[in-house]
């Protein structure tokens, strides 16, 4: 499917949220998706992966999500890349990361009469997807590899996971059983939690590392994405008629 990308604003309070939009040149209206980034911003990666979804059929946007802490910083996977995101990552709160996503679903209800959602999110973006499948427009989530989710929330406060009732779509998280940053044991309390509290989920584990997604990462794993990404398209085509 052809497509056409821009880079669009999106409004949110006195904010102006810079956002990658990639959709379908055909008229028509599709589902829409919105993709948030790794700690290294809306990069080239995160561009690539919003194209991906764009030629399946879908609006799909991703929004920087550090707008406030720096606006317009994109990276790559360097030692002190990883060190400079987070710093900013640590700078971010769940009200105003939901509010993010909130404002950019609102954004393509407004500008493309769209009324089915999903999100993906990758490395941070994974946890912050978790949390925002609380919100009420949020049908499907996939959450890769999202760090901390059992352990903390952007800000501070109760752990993300605590708020794992207020999900109320499908949620669908893709771990890797090698990966440093999530020990296995942080894998299987979040797939009881999701158990205990009747939510619509998977959970896929892989035999790799942190990052296997990412093909410009060292810790890239072509099987482990090959599969995760057909697995996405599966949860993705429940917002179709």
């Amino acid at each position: 499917m052809e497509i056409h990308t821009q880079w669009v604003t999106v409004p949110h309070q006195t904010l102006e949220i810079a956002s990658y939009l990639a959709r379908p040149t055909t008229a028509g209206t599709y589902p829409g998706i919105v993709v948030i980034q790794e700690i290294f911003g809306v990069n080239a990666h995160i561009r690539a992966v919003t194209e991906r979804i764009a030629k399946l059929g879908y609006v799909a946007i991703a929004p920087s999500i550090y707008q406030r802490q720096a606006p317009g910083f994109e990276t790559g996977y360097t030692p002190a890349d990883v060190q400079q995101g987070r710093i900013y990552k640590d700078q971010t709160t769940g009200a105003e990361l939901l509010g993010d996503v909130q404002a950019t679903i609102d954004y393509l209800k407004r500008e493309f009469k769209t009324s089915k959602f999903g999100t993906i999110g990758f490395c941070f973006g994974g946890h912050v997807v978790y949390l925002a499948a609380t919100l009420a427009d949020v049908q499907v989530t996939a959450s890769f590899y999202g760090a901390g989710i059992a352990t903390m929330t952007p800000g501070g406060g109760e752990p993300t996971i605590a708020r794992t009732k207020e999900i109320h779509g499908t949620i669908w998280c893709f771990f890797g059983t090698r990966d440093p940053l999530i020990p296995n044991a942080e894998t299987h309390t979040i797939e009881q939690e999701l158990q205990k509290q009747g939510i619509d989920h998977q959970i896929w584990r892989y035999d790799a590392d942190h990052g296997f997604f990412c093909n410009e990462r060292d810790s890239y794993d072509a099987p482990a994405a090959a599969d995760s990404w057909e697995k996405v398209q599966q949860l993705f085509a429940r917002l179709r008629p």
